[in-house]
């Protein structure tokens, strides 16, 4: 019957590192987040990264975190949690799990629950103890969102492109 085969990556592995990838695509010099929404089947249904809304240069807009509110990035700045969830086009989002690669803040959470996304799987949480986070967390539990860490394999993954 032959050797079983042990170099593919797991579901986990490849939706996470599809989350990565996307945020690569972000100009912001701060940090680079990524988001996939896949179906209940495993199929991907949308992906996101943060960035400016359409229309809103990269090269106008400002991508600094200090300085008062209209010089920095914050009013401006669409999650990569939301971005997906706007792509997406093929209607309802009902039973999806998002992975991102960083737990989504309050307002992102609003959005996840609202669209029927029902399962987030995130990596880093360095936020974890701010007021945002513990909101998500609090919103999660209260509608039944169910959230956990990603468990990182080690494995080391090259893509030449």
């Amino acid at each position: 019957m032959g050797d079983k085969r042990t170099d593919y990556i797991s579901w986990d592995e490849y939706f996470m590192g599809v989350a990565y990838l996307a945020g690569m695509r972000s100009k912001d010099p701060h940090s680079q987040v990524g988001t996939c929404i896949v179906s209940e089947d495993n199929k991907i249904l949308s992906i996101g990264y943060n960035g400016f809304p359409r229309g809103c240069s990269d090269d106008v807009f400002p991508w600094a975190r200090e300085g008062a509110p209209l010089e920095k990035k914050y009013l401006y700045v669409t999650h990569s949690e939301l971005n997906a969830i706007l792509n997406y086009k093929g209607g309802s989002l009902e039973g999806a799990k998002l992975y991102v690669t960083l737990f989504p803040c309050n307002e992102c959470a609003k959005a996840i629950i609202q669209s029927g996304i029902r399962t987030v799987i995130y990596d880093s949480d360095k936020y974890r103890d701010q007021e945002s986070s513990i909101a998500s967390r609090r919103m999660f539990d209260a509608s039944g969102v169910r959230y956990y860490r990603y468990q990182r394999t080690g494995r080391k993954i090259e893509i030449q492109l």
